[in-house]
């Protein structure tokens, strides 16, 4: 009889022992498999290139690339690695952004072990599974006028704050510590979301409607 094949996770999370607990709780299922951890979203984007995973647990608020920049990318690069956001956050802009990323599900780390297991099988076969309170926050953006702004994500804001103050695109890189062509994905994302044409239409529609915040 053939073994059927595991499905292999990558736990994307900023903190060591939240990876840990995830990789310990993949020991329980005879279909899951750790294939590595990373702690940032470009780590993850560097291990997606090696490792190959099949589903990846992706956490949102991370240094250095966020878990939506990091989602987007992965699924840019590597559209057969389904991406599911793990996180502590529902504000409906993160709940957005992570599905317009390309993540195939969204859940709170309070999610029960049989839940998650049942969430990482159902992306490996394609099926999105959206925590009670996403549906919730998709609902109230769908219902609601959304303000300019409204889909940035935490970084994007931050990205934002600084063209405000003026600096230049290597100027953030290093005061952000990050690669100059993530500041620039990020100010080509920032553009895109608020309907601008270049820099300062966006800053002076970020001053308008306060967007930095």
């Amino acid at each position: 009889m053939t073994k059927p094949s595991h499905i292999r996770v990558l736990i994307v999370d900023d903190h060591a022992m939240l990876r840990r607990g995830l990789a310990t709780f993949l020991l329980s299922f005879d279909d899951l498999e750790l294939a590595g951890e990373a702690a940032n979203g470009a780590e993850a984007l560097r291990l997606c290139e090696q490792l190959h995973p099949d589903v990846v647990l992706m956490d949102l608020m991370m240094p250095e690339m966020d878990g939506s920049t990091a989602t987007q990318l992965i699924r840019q690069r590597h559209p057969q690695v389904e991406v599911i956001a793990l996180t502590s956050f529902r504000e409906d802009e993160l709940v957005q952004g992570a599905l317009e990323a390309g993540a195939i599900g969204y859940l709170l780390k309070n999610v029960s072990a049989d839940e998650l297991a049942g969430a990482i099988r159902a992306a490996h076969a394609g099926r999105p599974t959206l925590a009670p309170e996403a549906a919730e926050a998709l609902i109230h953006v769908a219902t609601h006028s959304p303000e300019p702004g409204h889909n940035l994500t935490p970084r994007e804001r931050e990205v934002l704050a600084l063209m405000i103050e003026g600096l230049t695109n290597p100027e953030i890189a290093k005061r952000l510590g990050v690669s100059r062509s993530t500041v620039k994905f990020h100010v080509s994302n920032i553009l895109i979301k608020l309907g601008v044409e270049n820099r300062t239409e966006a800053v002076v529609l970020a001053v308008q409607h306060n967007l930095s915040r």
